[in-house]
């Protein structure tokens, strides 16, 4: 592609270029960008590293906070960022990530657990030590009623198999690791990822 440029155009760019040159010799340039200070939103913020929840990719993302975590101060996010330090995503997020902030202020996500209970058609909020010993409850008595020692032949297998575990993708490695333990333990035989889901 050629560009065609008359004799007359040619000489009111070089004038235009001089002049310019010229002025920013002369100290009409704007100052530098080092020396002037701007006030960013993020400056008196409380920054927190974590992993996003999205996948098992395990992308890092920096979470800014107004507050301090003392008492009587209400702690809001008010922007979420990809970390540029992270070995796996180097500051990149998909667009799932990098919504995270309206995940995050969305008025219709759970923020407390809640129980229906059998033939009911309306949801209870329960206190998080009850949430907690309910599954501890239904665990082990399905267990205790279907755990299978041998099998028809009695070879040992030790495996339960009537319930099933799905993994956060959003856990590190050590949780990863702690959370296939307990339920390897457990007998549980279907064990997946959310990740595969």
């Amino acid at each position: 592609m050629t560009v065609n440029v008359t004799r007359r155009q040619f000489f009111k760019l070089g004038a235009a270029g001089v002049a310019s040159s010229s002025m920013a010799m002369m100290g009409f340039a704007p100052e530098s960008a080092e020396a002037s200070v701007r006030q960013f939103k993020l400056t008196h913020a409380r920054e927190t590293r974590n992993n996003c929840t999205y996948c098992s990719v395990g992308c890092g993302i920096l979470i800014y906070s107004h507050g301090d975590g003392s008492k009587n101060v209400r702690q809001e996010i008010f922007h979420i960022e990809g970390d540029p330090d992270h070995p796996v995503s180097r500051g990149s997020l998909c667009p799932k990530g990098s919504g995270l902030l309206d995940f995050v202020r969305s008025e219709t996500r759970l923020e407390y657990p809640q129980v229906r209970a059998p033939g009911s058609s309306e949801w209870k909020r329960v206190s998080w030590d009850e949430a907690l010993d309910r599954i501890a409850r239904h665990i082990k008595k399905d267990r205790d009623a279907n755990f299978v020692e041998r099998d028809e032949t009695g070879r040992t297998v030790n495996h339960w198999t009537t319930s099933g575990f799905l993994a956060a993708s959003g856990a590190s490695n050590e949780a990863g690791y702690i959370t296939h333990k307990v339920v390897r333990n457990l007998g549980m035989v279907a064990f997946d990822n959310q990740a595969r889901v």
